[in-house]
């Protein structure tokens, strides 16, 4: 084993896509819109990642897909994408001590206009 100063171990899920109850205008409230998520993971890495390292070693990527997807309640309408992306951070620190940070961006194509990509970035980091 190689000693560094210091890793970092960064799981990321890009481009993925889920609807989500969300708007302020009345032509997006009522039903479901498409958001695409792009969410960013740092946690503190094991000492060494072997070809036989168990997955609980590190984060299944499927966890972030799922706090963008069915871990977001349903029948809940958010006004503002930033409150979908604070429960995408809560929901992941909250899964796993070993995250120090969660970034999430959330792109909602739905406005659109010229194929320009409109929406924020949320970054949380553990206290």
């Amino acid at each position: 084993m190689t000693a560094f100063s210091k890793d970092t171990l960064v799981l990321e899920v890009a481009d993925f896509t889920h609807d989500v109850l969300t708007g302020i205008y009345s032509e997006e409230t009522g039903e479901a819109q498409p958001l695409v998520f792009t969410i960013s993971v740092r946690m503190r890495p094991e000492p060494e990642y072997t070809p036989d390292t168990p997955l609980s070693d590190s984060k299944n990527y499927m966890d972030l897909i799922e706090a963008a997807s069915s871990a977001l309640p349903k029948d809940v309408h958010f006004k503002l994408i930033e409150s979908v992306a604070d429960h995408v951070c809560t929901t992941l620190m909250a899964q796993d001590e070993r995250i120090e940070a969660v970034t999430v961006k959330i792109v909602k194509p739905k406005i659109s206009e010229a194929d320009e990509k409109i929406g924020m970035t949320l970054h949380r980091e553990r206290r």
